[in-house]
């Protein structure tokens, strides 16, 4: 199924073939977990809003638009719920630093260089965790998803002004929060 469009897979699923709704979640996983990893802080909690993610979608597959890429909407169904999740929670006990540095391999040719490297990645991570939902979600979407701003609009139903918005503040509070 490999070689079947996204398109193709929705239109199986629709027809009852359950595999490719499976291989649609395998194609597609990875960026939805990522999704949900940088807007929660928390491997467990994306875990579970990914699998939720890929629920809704298969329950609601009849609404998807097949003009449109399945990629996008997918990604918005697993930022919505974690949006939502976020609104909902107390603030994380633990932080995407903690969860991350764990996978992190170091570099053997150059310590000195990873352990830089990987300061500046931990600094990064929790000076994105410490911005409002909606400015980590934009901030998520178009530098980590490459997602344009007409698609983080659409995403995340809002303005294409608001989005501009959003990500110029969001991107002011990361640099004084990574200024010395």
């Amino acid at each position: 199924m490999a070689a079947l469009s996204d398109n193709d897979l929705v239109q199986r699923t629709r027809q009852g073939d359950a595999d490719a709704y499976g291989a649609l979640v395998l194609r597609h996983q990875n960026a939805v977990f990522n999704v949900c990893l940088r807007l929660l802080g928390d491997a467990r909690e994306a875990e579970d809003l990914a699998q939720d993610a890929f629920i809704r979608g298969y329950r609601h597959l009849d609404s998807f638009d097949n003009q449109r890429p399945f990629g996008p909407w997918i990604r918005r169904i697993a930022t919505n719920l974690c949006l939502n999740h976020l609104k909902r929670r107390k603030p994380p006990t633990t932080s995407l630093m903690d969860e991350l540095d764990h996978t992190q391999p170091s570099s053997q040719s150059d310590p000195v260089r990873a352990l830089v490297r990987d300061e500046q990645e931990r600094m990064v991570r929790e000076a994105i965790l410490s911005l409002p939902p909606h400015y980590r979600a934009v901030i998520e979407l178009r530098h980590f998803q490459d997602l344009s701003y007409a698609e983080i609009a659409e995403t995340l139903h809002l303005s294409l002004s608001d989005v501009r918005t959003h990500l110029y503040r969001a991107r002011k509070a990361l640099k004084k929060h990574l200024s010395p």
